[in-house]
């Protein structure tokens, strides 16, 4: 089983505390494929929507195919994401309580088949996020002076 991560969101870690995370299918087209296998696909705006009973891919920008006709997809077109009835209940019932959102975390292929994983998410405060940030720096700091230290020894 072979599987290459195409597109990660990295806003979402940062944007959102991430509680729980599935695997999902995408309902595509051929030169939609084409494109991701060429990683020509971006995940940062992106955001799962219950509709109707199923869930939809919302703002996720898979580029036109160059090979492709003029018939080709559009770019940010909404998406169909392949999951079991079970699954789809579950996840629509959490996201009925408030604060929780579904935020697609990165889009790979395994297998030539596309498939992203799909996170049950909780919306980060502005104090988090400074909070993350200042933790981030300090962890860089201390990579550094290690580093230096290491350097002077020699």
């Amino acid at each position: 089983m072979v599987i290459k991560t195409v597109a990660t969101n990295r806003k979402a870690y940062h944007n959102y505390h991430i509680q729980d995370s599935i695997e999902a299918g995408i309902a595509l087209t051929g030169t939609e494929i084409k494109s991701i296998r060429t990683g020509r696909v971006s995940l940062g705006d992106a955001y799962v929507r219950p509709e109707a009973g199923e869930l939809w891919l919302l703002n996720a920008y898979i580029a036109r195919y160059e090979a492709g006709s003029y018939l080709s997809h559009e770019p940010m077109r909404s998406r169909k994401l392949l999951l079991h009835r079970k699954q789809i209940d579950n996840l629509t019932s959490k996201v009925q309580e408030k604060g929780f959102t579904l935020v697609p975390l990165r889009l790979y292929t395994k297998d030539s088949i596309a498939k992203v994983e799909v996170a049950l998410a909780r919306g980060k405060k502005l104090y988090d996020k400074r909070e993350s940030i200042i933790r981030r720096e300090t962890e860089r700091e201390t990579g550094r002076a290690i580093k230096r230290q290491k350097f002077k020894g020699r």
